[in-house]
């Protein structure tokens, strides 16, 4: 008997099948099937089974032969390791017994193979039962769902919205933060979605740009269609900001990603208003002034640069501390921003300067107005820390065209044009002219040669007497410094002073002058004293107190015949280590001298806060003390002040008799001015004043 014939025991027991199943080309067809086939009769015997049967559990065709029970070969499929939840003898009752019925499951075995199992009966009691290897589909499906999970997870977790399209515009994937950025309902967004139903959800969620559903579509139509890649910042109208990467595919598909970056831009935009405007008032800086400028010239009408300074600013500053002065500095910038047009730009320069960039103008009168009402404007109190102050403005305006063909010199001539509004008292305006240049010009070369003048020995000391009322003895001299300058003669104080303060050059000149009056004092009588002017910037400079000591001791000076005298603007610089500095000199012997009494902001607070030998009544209060009562009153109340408190009183400016027989009724105990003699060089003092020839006592209703 063959091999044919031992897994048959009766060819006729298949019906009419038999022989055609048995039949030689049918049968090498069902043995070269993937499936393993069992065919057993009613009473569970094998009638047939095939190739691939005994080769998946390993058995032999004696194994398998015809009539063998099936319970044989559920035995074995048990010692090689099947799972099952039920004992191994109630697992061969169950299929060996009762009715078969159809029935497919999946069975695992310990190696790990997983066998896809199928049983159905068949006519007359039998059945038939197929088996198939599906450990590799399994495996390779196992691997796939973790694949996928993988997947879900990567795009599920990205921060940005992923999207994939096919050819026909067709969602194929998304992941939930596409779906929660556009807030659509998750439910509507499914494979296979057409991108239209996707863009009516987002219109309905107002997830799209300020454009009509045609401009979007036809917009993002041709990105679709693109074969190039493209990047998109898109503004929502729910002013969200997205950026969104468009990459077309090979099959004419795309993917693209979506990232939210409102809270990116939203920092990018303050982090650009802050380059571009200044902290403190918000208003343009520098850099966007002059992109607007730039912008003005190129558009070439006609526009006006203001530049302003507030004239009040320090003293603000100095009196109420740097936070009042922020404070106005925000309040001026509010009423700028009333004053102006929507279309003008206010700058600030830094400091206490403003631009306003004037655009357009029709002509001069334009920036006329606006000039005149932004100086009304900041002479009105402002209120600060429950005081009130006045800011006070000087503005200086060019033109362009005109004055200017870049934005550097149109800013240029209009600073010229500040300075000459402030030169000339302030709290006004001025126009550029060309003039102007050429005093800048001027006031450069001055500098220039100021800074050479004092290594150049051009400096030097004039001499005006302080006389006594009373007797009419000279008791001392003020030193006054003059500047001979090799090309253009003699220059007075207030024309290069001003220049020396603003320079830094005060300082070094400061304290030559005090070496070289003690050093010219110590050659005179000892009843006369020497005054000298101390500035603000040298009362700032921490070796002052030294520079004075070492002048005193080369000279050989008495200190109790230096007299320094300064004025109440030093007070306000460092009002608590100015007071210690005066102490300190003091203590050294020298006297000190309160000079333009009456022309400061706290006069009477100072004299209480430090005993002045001397207080100087500037000589503004003088001038008209004969023909004004005021003036005259004020000198009287002064001089009265002074006695009250034990200090003297000088009188600056005496011109005439006359004005010398009021100040001596009012009580001033010296006098100083032309009337007894302008300031000159030490060697015509000595030979007018203090000569053999000279009287002791001056006559004091005789001019000198």
């Amino acid at each position: 008997m063959d091999g044919r014939d031992t897994q048959v025991a009766d060819t006729n027991s298949l019906g009419p099948l038999g022989p055609v199943l048995l039949g030689g080309l049918l049968e090498q067809a069902v043995n070269n099937l993937s499936l393993g086939i069992v065919l057993f009769d009613a009473d569970r015997k094998v009638i047939y089974c095939n190739q691939r049967y005994t080769q998946i559990y390993g058995l032999s065709p004696e194994d398998v032969r015809a009539g063998t029970p099936t319970r044989n070969l559920i035995q074995h499929r048990l010692k090689l390791g099947l799972k099952t939840r039920d004992e191994a003898s109630a697992y061969i009752r169950r299929r060996t017994e009762g009715e078969i019925v159809s029935e497919r499951t999946v069975q695992e075995f310990a190696d790990g193979r997983i066998i896809a199992y199928s049983i159905r009966p068949l006519p007359g009691g039998g059945g038939m039962a197929t088996h198939e290897d599906i450990t590799e589909r399994e495996e390779l499906s196992a691997r796939l769902t973790e694949r996928n999970l993988q997947f879900d997870t990567a795009i599920n977790n990205m921060s940005q919205g992923l999207c994939f399209f096919d050819a026909n515009h067709r969602l194929i994937v998304c992941n939930t933060q596409y779906i929660d950025m556009y807030g659509l309902p998750p439910e509507r967004v499914r494979p296979g979605t057409p991108v239209s139903e996707i863009l009516d959800l987002r219109f309905a969620a107002g997830s799209v740009p300020a454009m009509t559903r045609d401009e979007y579509v036809k917009w993002r139509t041709a990105v679709a269609i693109s074969a190039e890649p493209t990047d998109s910042i898109v503004e929502m109208q729910n002013g969200r900001t997205f950026k969104i990467r468009h990459r077309p595919m090979p099959d004419l598909g795309w993917v693209a990603t979506h990232e939210d970056i409102t809270e990116q831009r939203h920092a990018e935009l303050k982090i650009a208003h802050m380059a571009h405007h200044d902290a403190l008032t918000n208003l343009a800086n520098r850099a966007l002034l002059g992109q607007h400028l730039e912008q003005a010239f190129a558009a070439g009408a006609t526009f006006a640069i203001h530049h302003i300074d507030l004239d009040k600013f320090k003293s603000v500053n100095d009196t109420l501390g740097h936070h009042a002065g922020d404070a106005l500095l925000k309040v001026v910038s509010e009423r700028l921003r009333k004053l102006v047009r929507p279309g003008d730009i206010i700058a600030r320069m830094g400091g206490d300067e403003f631009i306003v960039l004037q655009t357009p103008i029709v002509d001069r009168n334009d920036a006329s107005a606006l000039a005149e009402h932004i100086i009304g404007q900041m002479n009105l109190p402002f209120e600060l820390d429950g005081q009130q102050t006045i800011a006070g403005a000087s503005i200086g305006i060019a033109i362009v065209p005109g004055d200017g063909a870049t934005p550097e010199q149109a800013l240029r001539k209009a600073d010229l044009a500040l300075y000459r509004a402030k030169s000339e008292g302030r709290g006004t305006y001025r126009f550029f002219e060309p003039a102007m240049d050429e005093q800048v010009q001027n006031r450069r070369a001055l500098e220039l040669d100021l800074r050479k003048a004092l290594a150049a020995g051009e400096f030097e000391l004039y001499y005006q007497p302080l006389v006594q009322t009373e007797t009419g003895e000279i008791s001392g001299v003020e030193a006054l410094i003059r500047w001979r300058h090799p090309q253009r003669g003699l220059i007075a104080p207030n024309s290069f002073i001003p220049l020396a303060e603003e320079v830094g050059l005060i300082v070094p000149i400061g304290e030559w002058v005090i070496r070289q009056a003690c050093m010219t004092a110590s050659r005179w009588p000892d009843r006369l004293h020497i005054a000298v002017n101390i500035s603000a910037a040298q009362f700032q400079h921490p070796g002052l107190a030294e520079v004075i000591v070492r002048a005193l001791a080369a000279s050989g000076l008495d200190p109790r015949r230096l007299e320094i005298e300064i004025t109440e603007s030093v007070l306000l610089q460092d009002k608590n280590g100015t007071l210690a500095m005066l102490h300190r000199l003091r203590a050294l012997g020298i006297r000190i001298a309160m000079d333009d009494f009456g022309t400061g902001y706290s006069s009477l607070t100072y004299l209480q806060c430090f005993p002045f030998d001397k207080i100087k009544i500037d000589r503004s209060f003088i001038r008209d003390i004969a023909t004004d009562a005021g003036s005259l009153n004020i000198v009287r109340a002064i001089a009265a002040l002074a006695n009250g408190m034990g200090m003297g009183a000088t009188a600056e400016g005496v011109e005439t008799r006359e004005q010398l027989d009021r100040i001596a009724a009012e009580g001033c105990t010296e006098v100083q001015g032309f009337f007894f003699s302008r300031p000159l060089p030490a060697a015509e003092i000595e030979r007018k004043f203090l000569s053999t020839e000279a009287p002791a006592v001056l006559d004091r209703f005789a001019a000198a």
